[in-house]
C-alpha cells in the first residue's frame, strides 16, 4: 500500500487540501464542513488524516470514525471508492457488521482489508478469503496440467441431467405445493426429489429456496442450472459462491460470472480463473455489467503484455 495515492475530487474539495491551505481551514474541513457528496467527505478526511499538523490529522481522524451510517454506506459502494479510504473505513467501523459487510464485498477492496476484517469476524470477508483460497488451489492444480479449460473443454465437466418423462406427475407436485405451508415446503425442500427441489427453488419464501441448497440429493447439474438464473434471489447465488465443491466446477463458475446476481468480488475473482475465450466472450458480451466487461478487457491486456 506503498504507492503514491491520487484522490478524484470535485475542484471546491480540492481547495481544502492544497499545500498553501491556512490551519483554520483545515481545521473546518477536518471537522466535516465539506462541500460536496459522501465520496469527497471520505476523500478529503482521508489525506488530512495524514496532514502533518497533529491536531488536524487527529480531528479528521475522528470525524471519520463518527460518521453516519447513510454516509458511510455512501462511501463503500460508490466503485470508484479508492481501497485505501475501504481499509481505513474497515479498521474504524469493523463493528458495524452491515457497513463492513459492504467494505468486503466491494470489488477495490485491498486482501488485507479483507484478512482484518476476516480476523473480527465479519462473514462476507471470511467466506471471500475461503472462496479466494479455494480458486488459488484450483490455479495451481491447473499451472501443473496446463492452461486452465476454456469453454469448450469445461462444459464437459457437469453431465446435463434427462428431462423427466412424466410431466404429469410434475404438475400434480406443482398443484400440490401451492397448498403446503412453509414447514411442510421446507421439510420437502430439504428431503425431496429433482422435481420437488425444482419447484421449491423458485419457492418466493427465502428459507422455502434455501433449503434446496442444503438437499444432500442436489447435483451439480441443477448446481448451473440455478446458477445460470439471472431471477435467483441473491441468497441462493451467495450459497453456491461460498460452496469449495460447487465453484471447483468450471461451467458454475462460469456461470456465476455471467449472472449479474452474483456479488461483485466473487464474481470477479472467478473470472480471474476463466480460460482466455470465456474472458473474450465477456469482454464484449452487454449481457454483464460494466465492471465485468471493463476488467474482462484488462485481464486480456495483461494476457497480451505477458
Amino acid at each position: 500500500m506503498a504507492e503514491p495515492l491520487l484522490l478524484e475530487v470535485s475542484p471546491s474539495a480540492a481547495a481544502l487540501v492544497a499545500a498553501d491551505v491556512p490551519l483554520e481551514v483545515k481545521l473546518q474541513a477536518a471537522r466535516g464542513e465539506v462541500p460536496g457528496d459522501s465520496a469527497d467527505l471520505a476523500a478529503v478526511l482521508y489525506y488530512l488524516c495524514h496532514d502533518p499538523e497533529t491536531e488536524v490529522s487527529t480531528t479528521a481522524r475522528i470525524t471519520l470514525r463518527e460518521l453516519g451510517d447513510d454516509r458511510l454506506a455512501g462511501v463503500v459502494v460508490a466503485p470508484g471508492t479508492h481501497p485505501r479510504i475501504l481499509d481505513i473505513l474497515a479498521r474504524l467501523h469493523f463493528g458495524k457488521r452491515d457497513i463492513a459487510g459492504l467494505i468486503a464485498q466491494h470489488p477495490a477492496v485491498y486482501q488485507e482489508t479483507l484478512e482484518f476484517l476476516a480476523v473480527h469476524g465479519v462473514q462476507g470477508a471470511v467466506d471471500i478469503l475461503a472462496v479466494t483460497s479455494e480458486l488459488d488451489e484450483i490455479a495451481e492444480e491447473a499451472e501443473d496440467v496446463g492452461e486452465l479449460p476454456d469453454e469448450e473443454s469445461s462444459e464437459e465437466e457437469i453431465e446435463p441431467e434427462e428431462e423427466a418423462e412424466e410431466n404429469e406427475e410434475f404438475r400434480s407436485k406443482y398443484q400440490l405445493a401451492q397448498t403446503m405451508g412453509v414447514a411442510e415446503k421446507v421439510k420437502v425442500a430439504l428431503t425431496g426429489d429433482k422435481e420437488w427441489r425444482s419447484i421449491m427453488i423458485k419457492d418466493s419464501n427465502k428459507m422455502v429456496s434455501g433449503s434446496v441448497m442444503k438437499n444432500p440429493r442436489i447435483t451439480d447439474a441443477e448446481i448451473l442450472t440455478i446458477a445460470k438464473l439471472t431471477g435467483m434471489n441473491d441468497e441462493i447465488i451467495r450459497a453456491i459462491c461460498v460452496n469449495k465443491e460447487w465453484v471447483k466446477k468450471y461451467p458454475i463458475r462460469k456461470a456465476l460470472v455471467e449472472n449479474n446476481k452474483t456479488p461483485l468480488p466473487f464474481a470477479l475473482r472467478f473470472m480471474a480463473s476463466l480460460g482466455e475465450k470465456d474472458v473474450a466472450a465477456l469482454a464484449k458480451s452487454k449481457n454483464v455489467s460494466t465492471v465485468i466487461a471493463t476488467q474482462a478487457r484488462r485481464l486480456l491486456m495483461n494476457k497480451k503484455k505477458d
